[in-house]
């Protein structure tokens, strides 16, 4: 017995499978008293999806380290920010392959999409423990063994604390219900086939904002064609999909401001910041140039952007995290290790998801939850 009365299970039947190779498989059913099932009797309603996939490099552990964290102060508004005192950066775990989006649950755990593990991970502070979420997340999508990075990317609950993904592999957003039913929000715009949605974001209406830049489209780099001809951001306003911009030429991160009056995307290839009014219907107006980083030094990823409740925004890009104002002033650097690339909020921790590794700072504000209405 594998788990439960009524719940879908995977069972691993091999590794290092060869080409070839035949497996037996036998199925064996009991109905008695460690069952709750209501009727005497045994059903398999199916038995499909044989899963194939590629064992990750290397295991993912737990590995708890404390640095200093590097601030290059510019401003000193970033004191109160990043506290006065010796702000420390703590590390939780390594071992992924490439990690994307982030988000943290009402229900007091973290998730975290390793892309090209095809994997969403588990963080769970109170049992100071990685565990595996959902795998494979994200492994049917076109040209998959021609992408560097095959996928599960942006991470979104819905007020009603449903997980969203951003499956830039499938070039689709999912919801998972709370039984978990997967019923696709969004695969195509005007009958074409989307890009590769990367970034998610819920206003407290429901309202959910997400990016589309070409990332998801097989040999991106080598300029292959898209179906759609732009990189857009869309809105789902009472369940009609609409583009609300095509301005950004690669548009990754989204996050709304405190009051959800204002949407900033990062545009990744330009490594700048965009900002727009947020209407009520859902479309966005008013697009402009909030930050430019193109001036600043060192390495990175321009991808990864939250808020805290004061307006302040910080965005992953060179260096480390850029902290900025709610006027768009850059106020310092928090110069990271291994080049974060997104953001996550729980209370007053910001967590740094980088490629390998997962971190965590506290800051001297709360952040802005992805959904209002979660507590």
């Amino acid at each position: 017995m594998i788990s439960g009365f009524n719940v879908p299970n995977r069972l691993v039947i091999g590794r290092h499978v060869k080409p070839g190779q035949k497996i037996q498989v036998a199925v064996f059913g009991i109905n008695g008293p460690i069952s709750a099932a209501p009727a005497n009797t045994v059903f398999m309603r199916k038995g499909t999806r044989l899963e194939f996939y590629r064992s990750p490099a290397g295991p993912v552990t737990m590995e708890a380290a404390q640095f200093d964290a590097d601030v290059d102060e510019l401003d000193k508004a970033i004191v109160p920010i990043v506290g006065p005192i010796e702000p420390k950066l703590y590390k939780l775990a390594d071992g992924f392959r490439f990690n994307g989006g982030a988000v943290w649950s009402s229900e007091g755990y973290l998730l975290l999409a390793d892309m090209e593990a095809n994997t969403i991970y588990k963080y769970s502070p109170k049992e100071t423990s990685i565990s595996v979420f959902r795998n494979p997340s994200d492994n049917s999508g076109p040209g998959l063994g021609e992408s560097s990075q095959p996928r599960p990317n942006g991470l979104a609950f819905d007020p009603q604390g449903q997980l969203t993904i951003a499956q830039e592999g499938n070039r689709r957003v999912i919801r998972l219900g709370k039984d978990g039913s997967v019923t696709v929000l969004a695969e195509s715009y005007q009958n074409k086939p989307l890009n590769g949605p990367h970034g998610l974001v819920y206003r407290s209406d429901g309202t959910l904002y997400f990016t589309d830049p070409r990332s998801g489209m097989p040999k991106w780099f080598n300029g292959q064609p898209p179906d759609l001809p732009y990189s857009g951001v869309y809105s789902i306003y009472k369940g009609k999909l609409q583009l609300v911009s095509k301005d950004p030429k690669t548009p990754f991160g989204i996050a709304l401001s405190p009051d959800e009056k204002h949407l900033y995307v990062v545009d990744h290839s330009r490594w700048i910041v965009m900002r727009y009014e947020a209407n009520a219907d859902g479309t966005l107006s008013n697009g402009k140039v909030f930050f430019d980083m193109t001036s600043l030094r060192g390495g990175g990823y321009a991808c990864g952007i939250a808020v805290d409740q004061q307006g302040n925004v910080f965005v992953t890009g060179r260096g480390g995290v850029q902290v900025i104002s709610s006027e768009g002033k850059l106020l310092g650097t928090i110069n990271a290790p291994n080049k974060p690339r997104d953001l996550a909020w729980d209370g007053n921790t910001l967590y740094l998801s980088s490629p390998d590794a997962l971190y965590f700072m506290w800051m001297g504000f709360p952040g802005v939850r992805p959904v209002g209405k979660q507590p």
